[in-house]
């Protein structure tokens, strides 16, 4: 059961990644730039939250809104709608070794917050396993924190001979 809530859990991911975002983002369709906090659900079967606060440079809203790719999973969908605050969003994700299961995902969005809800159609073994995801997402600041300088080493004074 743990490995089936954890392959779940992986494709939720992968849903709430793909869903995430629909088409290049044109200055009038997409979210602003600036420290966003993400809320990433996996709603069915199981429940599961996943809470994350980044920042997003104005060079990567494009990616943000297009389902940011990654070396485990490719995803194609051959209709990808964005506009006027809306996302809409049908295509399939894979592993590099693993067929491709069907996503799909509808949502809004503003300059400031971003809503999507995502369905996958994921197979275990024989059974089919529908899978739900929510994410929602919004802007905290414009202006994102500033990252902390690194921990220093610890240096040892050399000994006097």
């Amino acid at each position: 059961m743990k490995h089936l809530r954890l392959q779940a859990a992986a494709v939720a991911a992968l849903a709430l990644t793909a869903a995430g975002g629909a088409a290049a983002a044109a200055e009038l369709n997409a979210i602003a730039p600036g420290y966003w906090e993400t809320d990433n659900q996996l709603v069915s079967p199981i429940h599961q939250s996943k809470v994350e606060r980044r920042c997003i440079h104005p060079q990567d809203v494009a990616k943000f809104m297009n389902g940011p790719q990654n070396h485990i999973y490719t995803c194609t969908y051959p209709t990808r709608i964005i506009g006027e605050g809306t996302i809409r969003l049908q295509g399939s994700c894979a592993t590099k070794t693993g067929r491709p299961v069907p996503v799909s995902g509808e949502g809004t969005f503003t300059r400031d917050t971003f809503h999507m809800d995502a369905h996958v159609q994921a197979q275990m073994g024989p059974l089919p396993l529908p899978l739900h995801a929510v994410t929602d997402a919004h802007r905290l600041s414009a202006v994102c924190p500033a990252e902390p300088p690194p921990a220093a080493q610890d240096v040892k004074p050399a000994e006097a001979g």
